[in-house]
């Protein structure tokens, strides 16, 4: 708008004052906000300006996933579970190992006598004794035991036809249980042992897997607070420039200060937020360093994400997932372990609960040797034709020479079977609980399986949506900005109309990364058995 002035006729102050006033709304506001508006057409490429601002570490998803394998707490515990349960069981087969047994004893001993048929007034006697063997205990309760004992006996009595005299006896005995005590009874320990080890290597594959299904949802936490901070700080761009427009046009006499506190208020607003946002992306970037057991480079607070969440994944049925995970699911198959477990010590119980009948048995042989000595009786002298060496009374043992042999049974009825039938009415309460645990556990797991499918089903069709939403607030944002030029808006519009867009961002954020993190609680849930993505 021009004005022109007529030196001939004279000055209308008001005019001036009008004039003046647009020529200032010209220069001060009209252009830079037209410059500004140029800048700000394409908010897209102002955000990825923004992002690439950010300052941090850069990390990739495999190096997060490879670093907190190596240094998670979770699967380091999972793996101490499994060695022990390994200890253990290597115990339980340890009890079912044969065993050696020895014993060697020297004994000497002067005792004095009364009677005449001791030999000597002061009878003294040295022996030397030794006992070895082997003994085995079988799952079913079979106790089996081979054992040779020997000795050399000396003595100082006249009346000692050896002297030295070699003693030999040996033994196979057994014990076999036929009520309590027999069978499962026998082997409880081993068959618990066994399970309970299974449970342990299907929990520890199961943290194996569920820590790269926690760093991968906290990788994309980490990608949507990034996003969240830049349109967080571009509102706070935006903010500024209405404040400045506001008081420029105070200044022009305009507007009133109403406008400017306005827009200090929505500045103050906007900068607080900016900060809960670098909060909120930092406490991220923590949680995602106590996982991978590393923190940012040293001048960084944080770490930044390089990937981008996928785009697209493979459907499968919802009921192929479900008997997926129920087939394959670790976690499952631990409490399925947990169950046998008990089971095994309730069938146990069950055996331990009736009386106990052994049945006991043994077969064996002596023998006898030494050095001949003359015994003078009245005015008789006796000689033993017994003579020979300690390998002959040993050789007497194993041909069996002098045979011996014992077979019985023993049996034990406690009063009232309180106390074992006790035993067993626990177990079998136990081994309920454990089953209804399963069978929770299966109604969780197919919940939560439906659940991340149906996430995971309307994915493709939350991203177009949320898109949409993003194109038409950025078309409205365009929009706006004509507007704007041409005077039919005002600047705070503008500005929440940048808002609006900027939750239409954090929108296409957040079904970016829900959609991620269904498809990585699905490969949780079914073991790894859910295909991964197929596009970026």
């Amino acid at each position: 708008m021009l004005f022109f002035i007529d030196k001939r006729n004279s000055i209308d102050s008001n005019n001036l004052r009008i004039a003046f006033k647009y020529i200032v709304f010209i220069a001060f506001i009209l252009i830079p906000i037209m410059l500004f508006g140029q800048q700000q057409i394409n908010p897209d490429s102002a955000l990825v300006k923004t992002l690439k601002q950010i300052k941090g570490t850069p990390i990739s998803l495999d190096e997060a996933v490879n670093l907190a394998l190596e240094n998670a707490t979770s699967a380091r515990e999972a793996k101490a579970a499994l060695e022990a349960a390994v200890g253990n069981l290597r115990s339980e087969k340890g009890g079912f190992d044969p065993e050696l047994f020895g014993e060697a004893q020297l004994r000497k001993d002067d005792s004095p006598t009364a009677s005449p048929f001791s030999g000597a007034s002061v009878l003294s006697t040295k022996e030397a004794s030794a006992t070895a063997g082997a003994r085995i205990r079988l799952p079913i309760g079979t106790e089996l035991e081979a054992s040779m004992n020997a000795s050399r006996f000396e003595t100082n009595s006249a009346f000692s036809s050896l002297n030295p005299q070699y003693n030999a006896f040996g033994a196979l005995s057994i014990r076999q249980p036929i009520l309590a005590g027999f069978g499962p009874a026998a082997r409880r320990g081993l068959a618990s042992a066994k399970k309970n080890y299974d449970a342990a290597q299907a929990r520890y594959d199961y943290s194996v897997l569920q820590v790269r299904a926690n760093v991968e949802v906290l990788y994309w936490e980490l990608y949507t607070a990034e996003r969240d901070y830049a349109v967080q700080q571009l509102i706070r761009d935006q903010a500024q420039v209405l404040l400045n427009e506001a008081q420029t046009r105070e200044k022009a006499g305009l507007v009133g200060p109403n406008q400017v506190a306005n827009a200090q208020v929505f500045l103050a607003e906007q900068e607080l937020a900016v900060l809960d946002r670098q909060e909120q992306l930092d406490r991220v970037s923590d949680q995602l360093s106590s996982l991978i057991g590393r923190r940012p480079e040293l001048g960084y607070t944080r770490f930044i994400t390089i990937n981008k969440p996928p785009l697209e994944f493979p459907i499968e049925p919802i009921e192929t997932i479900v008997d997926k995970a129920l087939e394959e699911n670790y976690q499952l198959h631990a409490v399925k372990s947990d169950v046998e477990a008990v089971r095994a010590q309730a069938r146990a119980a069950q055996w331990d609960k009736l009386p106990t009948l052994d049945l006991l048995g043994s077969i064996g042989g002596n023998g006898l040797a030494g050095e001949p000595q003359d015994v003078i009786f009245g005015s008789d002298t006796l000689r033993t034709s017994l003579s020979g060496s300690f390998s002959d009374a040993l050789s007497q043992v194993t041909s069996r020479d002098f045979p011996n042999w014992s077979l019985g049974l023993q049996l034990t009825v406690p009063i009232g079977f309180r106390a074992r039938s006790g035993e067993y009415q626990r177990q079998r309460a136990e081994v309920i609980r454990a089953e209804q645990r399963y069978i929770a556990a299966q109604n969780a797991l197919e919940e939560e399986v439906r659940a991340n499918h149906r996430a995971l089903l309307n994915g493709s069709e939350r991203l177009r949506i949320a898109r949409k939403g993003v194109e038409a607030a950025q078309e409205q944002v365009r929009i706006g900005l004509i507007e704007f030029r041409n005077g039919t808006t005002t600047a705070f519009e503008l500005v929440r109309l940048g808002a609006d867009f900027a939750a239409a961002q954090n929108r296409y954020s957040e079904a970016l990364v829900r959609t991620a993190k269904a498809a990585a609680y699905l490969k949780l849930l079914t073991s790894g058995e859910y295909p991964s993505s197929t596009s970026n």
